[in-house]
């Protein structure tokens, strides 16, 4: 019963966005509008630097959920490195 009730509701709701979002684009009024090259070029700006935070985070959570993943399963990343020494030699 609930869930009838829930779906006939989902179901509005996504009518009414439907609906209203048609209307928007078929009764939408033509601006006259002048957008400086400026704004353009801060626009860039932003959506670079958000692109480039989101890239960092993602690259971040990444790394925390692959130690954490190679941690549970009991692997070593650098089993198979070669390190050198720091020893400096003077002659």
């Amino acid at each position: 019963m609930k869930k009838d009730i829930l779906k006939k509701n989902i179901l509005r709701l996504a009518c009414a966005g439907y609906l209203g979002a048609a209307g928007m684009l078929l009764f939408g009024v033509n601006a006259q509008a002048y957008i400086d090259p400026s704004v353009a070029t801060y626009a860039i700006q932003a959506i670079a630097g958000i692109a480039i935070a989101v890239g960092a985070a993602v690259g971040i959570y990444f790394r925390r959920a692959k130690k954490k993943i190679n941690e549970k399963l009991g692997v070593d990343e650098n089993r198979n490195k070669e390190v050198e020494s720091d020893d400096i030699e003077i002659k």
